[in-house]
């Protein structure tokens, strides 16, 4: 999901939330002590260790290209049409 805040109502909607929000211990007397908090964390030494991962690993799985090229050049490797088909149709029922 992406947040558009160039778009002017989801400016507004930024602005007015903003003024919205009241930090811990400085809730109004006719709000009852309640207020709604959100908390977003996250653990950046696991984050980076996905993306050094990712960005490690090669764009092209030269071993899977060389054993499909393989298996084609060699005629061992063959397609089930009715297989095909219907995976495309179990996609978008």
């Amino acid at each position: 999901m992406r947040i558009d805040l160039t778009n002017s109502s989801a400016s507004e909607l930024s602005t007015e939330l903003s003024s919205q929000v009241s930090t811990p211990g400085t809730a109004q007397a006719g709000k009852a002590g309640t207020e709604d908090r959100a908390t977003f964390t996250s653990d950046s030494v696991s984050v980076n260790s996905l993306v050094s991962t990712a960005l490690s690993s090669p764009e092209i799985r030269q071993d899977k290209v060389d054993s499909l090229r393989l298996a084609v050049d060699s005629g061992q490797y063959e397609l089930d049409p009715a297989k095909i088909a219907s995976s495309m149709v179990d996609d978008y029922a």
